[in-house]
């Protein structure tokens, strides 16, 4: 009898085991729950008014800084998980450029990043981590968030903006860019 004990408990720390390392690497538990985020698009703000105006008395009102200009934007169509929203290439007052997911919504998962790919949002999928910049971990599966463009990247010369799961080497979604109209 005491033989059977021992294959009964070691047959149990194999389960835990496994289950444990499902649970830390598949994250499964992910999918139950969402990250939402709900940033607003920057903005730089107006210089003060005696700086614009020349400090003398009876000068105009201050201009509103200048609006941020979109550069491209996109619509997310589903890859490994359904995914919606839009992606946008912004140029904010300053001149640093964003990537703003708005409406934005895909499964939470392990590992998400936001991509600048060359390669088409219903391209090859092995193809997104080819030629691309990496923006950052993705902030929420859920909701309108921004993302810096280094300094020297040129945001526009790329295809699509991808979410990218680095665990499993897949695209949730992807989102060709398209010019913006002037």
């Amino acid at each position: 009898m005491r033989r059977r004990t021992w294959i009964w408990l070691a047959a149990a720390l194999v389960v835990i085991a496994l289950a444990a390392f499902v649970l830390v690497w598949f994250q499964p538990q992910k999918l139950f729950y969402d990250d939402e985020v709900s940033e607003a698009l920057p903005s730089v703000a107006a210089p003060p008014a005696d700086e614009q105006a020349g400090g003398g008395a009876g000068e105009q009102t201050p201009e509103p800084p200048p609006a941020p200009v979109d550069l491209a934007t996109g619509s997310f169509v589903s890859r490994e998980h359904e995914t919606t929203g839009t992606a946008r290439i912004v140029q904010l007052a300053d001149g640093q450029v964003i990537v703003r997911l708005e409406g934005f919504e895909t499964s939470n998962g392990p590992a998400l990043y936001v991509y600048l790919s060359q390669n088409p949002a219903e391209g090859t999928e092995a193809a997104f981590d080819d030629d691309f910049v990496d923006l950052g971990a993705l902030k929420g599966n859920v909701g309108d968030q921004n993302y810096v463009v280094p300094e020297g990247v040129d945001a526009t010369g790329y295809t699509s903006v991808v979410i990218w799961c680095d665990r499993f080497d897949a695209a949730f979604g992807a989102a060709d860019l398209a010019p913006a109209a002037a």
